[in-house]
């Protein structure tokens, strides 16, 4: 989780950007990188696989304000999307804080989706995080194409909801994204579930990159306050 320093005055938070092989991930960090000042960002680091890389690269955002006198790094990480690489995206999620998984939209995309989708509640588990309580959210990328899935599709595959029990949080809560959708609601069938916030992206274009970016800073941010 969040590493302190003291020294520098500076809350240090990884955020890491999960998701099936070439659905977006370094092309959401590369954009990232290309837009943030030099002045306030580190070196990218470029770890390269047979097939896609594995980035990294740390900022200091300058519209954020402090957290108790203490500016706020945010250390962004890709994983790699083979399933041969389990081994380094479990590593790379050891101490995370907000995790954003990049979901390809095209069609015959679904299943690599889910299983990376899984892969990910499975990963996070072996380290006794618990993907819905902590900050989280969904992109769905490639929205240009013309094979790309329905949203509604994509969201009963990937985000589905989880249920709540905890009987002071059921409360309808508006999606402050999604105009007329709500992250928190009561089904016909009398459960209560949350959805993680989503948004649709071209990464390739920028598009939804910074959306998804400024929502899982914030909900970090909200942790630490």
């Amino acid at each position: 989780m969040s590493m302190i320093n003291y020294a520098s005055r500076e809350i240090n938070c990884k955020i890491v950007y999960y998701g099936p092989g070439l659905g977006g991930k370094t092309t959401n960090l590369e954009h990232i990188y290309g837009k943030v000042s030099p002045d306030s960002r580190g070196k990218l680091i470029s770890l390269a696989t047979e097939t896609e890389r594995t980035l990294f690269f740390d900022f200091l955002p300058v519209d954020l304000g402090t957290i108790r006198g203490f500016k706020t790094r945010f250390h962004l990480y890709t994983v790699p999307g083979q399933v041969y690489y389990n081994a380094s995206r479990k590593l790379i999620l050891k101490g995370v804080d907000g995790v954003v998984f990049v979901g390809d939209s095209q069609v015959e995309r679904m299943e690599a989706n889910q299983e990376s989708m899984q892969n990910l509640y499975d990963n996070m588990a072996e380290y006794g995080y618990d993907l819905t309580k902590i900050p989280f959210v969904v992109q769905y990328n490639k929205r240009d194409l013309p094979n790309a899935a329905p949203l509604s599709e994509l969201q009963s595959a990937l985000n589905p909801g989880w249920e709540i029990v905890d009987t002071s949080r059921q409360r309808s809560v508006p999606n402050p994204y999604q105009q007329g959708e709500k992250l928190v609601e009561q089904l016909p069938t009398g459960e209560w579930i949350e959805r993680a916030p989503y948004f649709e992206g071209v990464a390739i274009n920028g598009d939804g990159v910074f959306d998804t970016l400024r929502a899982v800073s914030k909900l970090v941010l909200k942790t630490l306050s």
